[in-house]
């Protein structure tokens, strides 16, 4: 599995972007898990966000969704924040 995470917006406006690749990671059912249900809860577009919030595309083996600060769902959270921590 692909996860893509973009990231824009913010004060700065600076985009950050990382991708993972689950093959071959002992985590990989964990990853697909939380990937699934941070999808559930996305937009099909993006949704309008606050001053100077994120706002968010993730991607998952081609399905794209959106989201945006503050109305992120837990999953949507920590899928985000792992993402952006170990993709490259």
């Amino acid at each position: 599995m692909r996860i893509e995470v973009r990231r824009t917006g913010g004060f700065a406006g600076i985009e950050r972007h990382a991708v993972l690749d689950t093959s071959g990671r002992p985590d990989a059912l964990e990853w697909h898990a939380l990937a699934e249900r941070a999808l559930a809860a996305g937009r099909g577009s993006p949704p309008l966000g606050v001053p100077d919030g994120f706002a968010y595309e993730i991607s998952v083996d081609g399905k794209t969704v959106y989201c945006a600060d503050p109305r992120l769902t837990e999953e949507q959270r920590e899928l985000i924040s792992r993402v952006l921590k170990e993709g490259a």
